[in-house]
């Protein structure tokens, strides 16, 4: 990771003010980066608190699965997530999967604010980073010779 970062934005409907809260008092951070964002949450959060966010779509639309792609893609490097622990999502596979290929290519991520306080106060942040991605080729490769 260089250091200025790739950073995606998500909440679910009941986080979203959370998360423009947390984005506003962190407003001066997070303008040192390149800020990305499901379509309604980047919205709100360039409108309301004046940052710029590139938007992919909403995510009951397939934001969810835009960001995930960016990530796979090694295009975003870090995810503030909120998502809504106590509400069903009718896209939840996507949430889901989204949380699963930030695992599987181990970005930073944080799910909630105290989280999210810790990452963007790490002296990490503003600095190159060599992000240690596990190599799963392995296990998906099939020796069909030898069956």
């Amino acid at each position: 990771m260089k250091k200025k970062k790739n950073i995606a934005l998500v909440a679910h409907d009941h986080r979203k003010k959370d998360l423009i809260d947390w984005c506003d008092f962190n407003k001066g951070s997070l303008s040192k980066h390149n800020l990305f964002g499901t379509g309604t949450t980047g919205k709100m959060i360039a409108d309301k608190v004046g940052l710029d966010v590139n938007r992919f779509n909403s995510g009951p639309l397939g934001g969810d699965l835009q960001i995930g792609a960016a990530i796979a893609e090694n295009k975003i490097e870090m995810m503030i997530f909120f998502w809504d622990p106590l509400q069903a999502q009718p896209h939840d596979v996507d949430v889901k999967a989204l949380l699963r290929i930030g695992v599987l290519y181990n970005i930073p991520m944080a799910c909630n604010r105290s989280s999210a306080d810790f990452l963007i106060s790490t002296e990490l942040i503003d600095e190159e980073y060599d992000r240690f991605i596990v190599d799963y080729s392995d296990r998906f490769s099939k020796d069909v010779d030898n069956k």
